[in-house]
């Protein structure tokens, strides 16, 4: 059996994501999207030692805790990786620090737009941040702040998501921007992630595939649940009040996504009586979803918990390590390649 290299559409493979492998500095523009308390140091490091490019999950995370996984990381892997930081943390500047004094290559910066400082201060230690780009406008804006990427991410994602879906946001987006763009949302396979590339996008991201891999430290009953899912199982929250946005997330169905319905009716309450601002009701609203998820994630609590899942979970059909999967979703590709080489010129 020939090697991924050895393919004779190998590179063409490069050539569509060489931007993205530049910008990442990996071999394979497959990016491990940052999953709260299960994107750790052992399946970053996996993905990253795989070819691909893993993504340390610090939203959840206060600084002590941060350092600590980047340094079991490093320990780990000498290829690159990312952390990804939530920008409306109480503690982003200290976590920001981790980052600079760990000195971490690539910043992933998500749930709102980075301040000034924060991007001053990683901007001046040559540090590339990525940011999430819901639209054009929105990229825009980010891309003149400083940002040097962007990542789309559609409403097919597991998790926080918007209100667009991905193939919406690559047909709007990719045409428009010059800086490396990755897809995500509802991408489990190699020919969809080859579908993306083909329309420009710089790599692919996925976070709902890696869930199930060996290294994930995802307890058995939570990654059983995955495997049984289907994409339908995958569903949104739910806003109870237009006048406090809450971002949706997408999880599968159980007791949880009630309970998530009653704290939101507390917080809203909450706001309206003044007793919280805005930002810090957001973010008793993030910590109720990073307590939820955890103890799912760690404690196989999936009736209470939270299972946040991309409708790509539907393809997730057993356990592989991270080197499989990645590899199996390449040859995907280039099996897809080969097969529209054969088909012809049109007439």
């Amino acid at each position: 059996m020939i090697s991924l290299e050895q393919h004779p559409f190998w590179e063409t493979l490069s050539a569509l994501w060489s931007k993205g492998t530049s910008f990442l500095g990996c071999r394979y523009a497959i990016l491990g999207g940052a999953m709260t308390w299960v994107s750790d140091h052992r399946l970053v490091a996996s993905i990253s030692s795989s070819g691909g490019f893993g993504v340390l999950a610090g939203g959840a995370l206060f600084p002590e805790a941060l350092d600590e996984e980047i340094r079991k990381t490093q320990e780990l892997t000498l290829m690159p990786f990312g952390v990804n930081l939530i920008v409306f943390h109480h503690q982003i500047q200290d976590l920001v620090n981790v980052c600079i004094e760990r000195k971490v290559g690539h910043v992933f910066l998500g749930g709102g737009f980075p301040s000034p400082n924060v991007i001053e201060a990683l901007k001046a230690k040559n540090i590339r941040m990525i940011g999430f780009a819901p639209s054009v406008a929105v990229g825009k804006r980010l891309i003149k702040a400083g940002i040097d990427a962007l990542v789309l991410e559609g409403s097919e994602a597991g998790g926080h998501v918007g209100p667009v879906s991905t193939y919406v946001l690559a047909q709007e987006i990719l045409p428009a921007l010059e800086v490396p763009l990755f897809v995500a949302g509802g991408i489990g396979s190699g020919r969809g992630m080859l579908s993306y590339l083909w329309m420009g996008a710089s790599g692919c991201q996925l976070g709902t595939r890696f869930v199930c891999a060996t290294e994930s430290r995802a307890h058995p009953k939570f990654k059983e649940a995955f495997i049984k899912a289907n994409a339908r199982d995958a569903t949104l929250s739910v806003q109870l009040d237009p006048r406090f946005p809450v971002i949706p997330v997408r999880a599968l169905e159980n007791r949880g996504k009630q309970n998530f319905l009653n704290m939101q009716r507390e917080v809203l309450d909450a706001y309206n009586q003044g007793m919280l601002s805005q930002k810090e009701a957001q973010m008793k609203l993030e910590l109720f979803w990073a307590g939820a998820l955890r103890r799912a994630v760690l404690e196989g609590d999936i009736e209470e918990g939270s299972l946040m899942a991309g409708q790509s979970v539907g393809m997730v059909k057993s356990i592989e390590p991270c080197e499989v999967i990645i590899h199996g979703m390449i040859e995907e590709m280039l099996q897809g390649l080969e097969a529209q080489s054969q088909m012809g010129p049109k007439r």
